[in-house]
């Protein structure tokens, strides 16, 4: 017990401790705020003696930055390790159909480190400003042809001031004799999209290929089905995010993030609208008979209303059982004037008519069941059956719901090689964006999945390790937690302390056994010799009752034989009586426990 409340007194003092440190942290905030000036040159030394602190204590592993190199084919490959915008193209075009205030793309784009960086000199594209229309583009190093090998596109993205509603998708540029990266504005025609986009709360990673009619020449919009991870967190935890979509030339495709797949499908089957038509479509110029019966169910015709079916019954009836309870005033309303309204000053009879003082609830209803007319409650009236309805039965002449017929689809087309798009000559960003500071890195188009790999390992692999070698572990992160909300020590405490205390408590409540020591000590029996000493009294005593009645049986047996002469009885009396002190006493003496012999169980 003196264990238990011990451990009780430690957690409630451990508690108030935590408790007197934040408030003593409040003060000597709010003495600081009130002391600033008085303390300004002390503030600066503690400052300088904390920076040389700082200098002194031993730095967290870095990780040393390298520019990465592609191992293998590649059509596109920029890191912006330069620091310029070398082979990159600004466009200067006009959105159509927009205000000529908005309608530029005069969005500033540079070159710079990341804001929060873990790797100096890794730069990156970003996009400055907010709320403009951004345009630019490069050229690939040789067009991609949709032939016989995948296509891979990959890239960074790091919304480091969160993202309120914009987009930082990438589009691959169609190869046409018009493609002007002068003029990249939305309408430029691509071939695929892809990358992540936000508005309000919905949160999207496209997929978008442009698909081409193979009967009209026409191109429409294809895109991929969305996808079923939760993608919020790649949107809100500012961290840089690896962007994959690989494109097989068996129309399969993945989408992955963090080199984790998000989305897959196929090009035939997944894509919204589909690719191909359906081979027949319904007429557009068939029209349902007149006499086309659609309804399953008919009225009876032959059904006749019941005799005694009253239509008129009401639905409710006053409750002529109902009493009206003692107390009731009847003479005195509900609401009376206001005895201690007083007509307004201004008030003009000529203009607002003559004045009455408003109404309130009659106080003398307050203590009765109720003032007024008293009338019945009403009730469910057993007898209403409401207007009569003939039953409904099946319809004989249903013909089911009318549907057009299905013709040939005049439009109907198959293509079984949707991958097969038009050949692509240019990248490009065109984005619009409420949030500023959007950045871009690490591009990469080939061919290869692991020249892929290879360039993601040498770029976003880097900023992870770098990003991993900066966070505190656990305990650093709970630490400073507790730093700055000083009530989550007593969480801590008691985190860890309670189940001690529990452990401690189930463990060691039982009444304690005492030692081998503690019998030797006091030469009290131990249990095993107690209940021995028990045992063997126990045997003792029921040896004794059975000696006994052996001698008593023997004197029966000694007397009646004597009977017969009275002077052997005389004599064996006197010689019974000269052995008897001596057998007595030798009796007691082969009674006692020390003479008798230990009992063989």
């Amino acid at each position: 017990m003196e264990l238990k409340w011990l451990l009780c007194v430690t957690l409630l003092a451990l508690g108030i401790l935590a408790l007197q440190a934040h408030d003593t942290d409040e003060d000597n905030d709010a003495d600081d705020v009130v002391d600033i000036e008085d303390d300004l040159d002390d503030g600066i030394e503690d400052v300088e003696e904390s920076k040389s602190e700082t200098s002194s204590a031993p730095s967290a592993p870095k990780v040393t930055y390298r520019p990465p190199v592609p191992t293998g084919e590649v059509y596109f490959v920029e890191s912006f390790d330069k620091g310029t915008l070398d082979g990159w193209v600004l466009s200067r075009a006009k959105k159509d159909d927009t205000d000529d205030e908005i309608a530029k793309y005069d969005g500033k784009w540079e070159v710079q480190d990341m804001k929060e960086t873990k790797l100096p000199g890794d730069k990156g594209l970003v996009m400055v400003t907010r709320a403009k229309h951004h345009a630019i583009s490069s050229k690939l190093s040789k067009p991609f042809v949709f032939d016989t090998k995948p296509l891979i596109i990959q890239y960074e993205v790091n919304f480091q001031n969160g993202i309120e509603c914009g987009g930082a998708y990438v589009k691959l540029l169609s190869k046409t004799p018009e493609l002007n990266l002068d003029q990249f504005h939305d309408k430029t025609p691509y071939t695929i999209m892809f990358g992540p986009d936000k508005c309000g709360e919905d949160y999207k990673l496209h997929f978008i290929f442009r698909h081409k009619n193979p009967k009209t020449g026409k191109y429409e919009e294809k895109h991929a089905k969305r996808p079923d991870a939760d993608l919020k967190t790649y949107f809100t935890d500012k961290k840089t995010h690896l962007y994959t979509l690989v494109l097989n030339p068996d129309n399969s495709f993945e989408i992955l993030v963090d080199q984790t797949v998000v989305n897959s499908g196929n090009l035939l089957n997944d894509m919204s609208p589909p690719v191909n038509p359906p081979r027949e479509i319904e007429d557009p110029n068939d029209q349902k008979p007149e006499d086309w019966d659609e309804r399953p169910k008919i009225p009876d015709p032959d059904a006749v209303k019941p005799d005694d079916w009253d239509e008129d019954a009401p639905a409710k009836i006053a409750d002529e059982n109902a009493v009206k309870p003692e107390g009731w005033l009847d003479d005195e309303p509900e609401y009376v004037a206001d005895p201690d309204a007083e007509k307004p000053e201004d008030w003009d009879e000529d203009m607002d008519g003559e004045w009455e003082a408003p109404q309130i609830a009659n106080p003398k209803c307050e203590t009765a069941p109720g003032c007024g007319t008293w009338q019945r409650p009403m009730i469910d009236n057993p007898n209403y059956k409401g207007k009569w309805k003939p039953p409904m039965i099946d319809n004989v002449n249903y013909q089911g719901i009318w549907k057009p017929r299905k013709i040939p689809n005049p439009d109907f087309f198959e293509d079984l090689e949707p991958f097969k798009m038009t050949p692509v000559s240019a990248v490009g960003l065109e984005l619009w964006s409420m949030t500023s500071d959007i950045f871009f890195d690490n591009f990469i188009i080939c061919t290869d999945r692991a020249v892929a790999d290879d360039w993601a390992s040498d770029g976003w692999g880097l900023k992870k390790a770098a990003d991993g070698a900066a966070e505190p572990g656990v305990v650093g992160q709970m630490m400073a937690a507790a730093e700055e909300r000083p009530w989550l020590w007593v969480v801590y405490i008691l985190t860890v302390a309670l189940p001690v205390f529990l452990v401690v408590l189930f463990c060691c409540s039982g009444k304690k056994q005492p030692s081998a020591a503690e019998y030797k000590k006091t030469d009290a029996p131990q249990p095993d010799v107690v209940d021995d000493e028990k045992e063997e009294e126990k045997d003792k005593g029921e040896k004794e009752e059975e000696e006994e009645e052996e001698d008593a049986n023997e004197e029966k047996l000694g007397s009646d034989a004597d009977l017969g002469s009275a002077s052997q009885e005389e004599e064996e009396e006197e010689e019974e009586e000269d052995r008897k002190p001596a057998s007595e006493e030798e009796e007691t003496v082969n009674r006692s426990p020390r003479n008798r012999k230990p009992r063989k169980d």
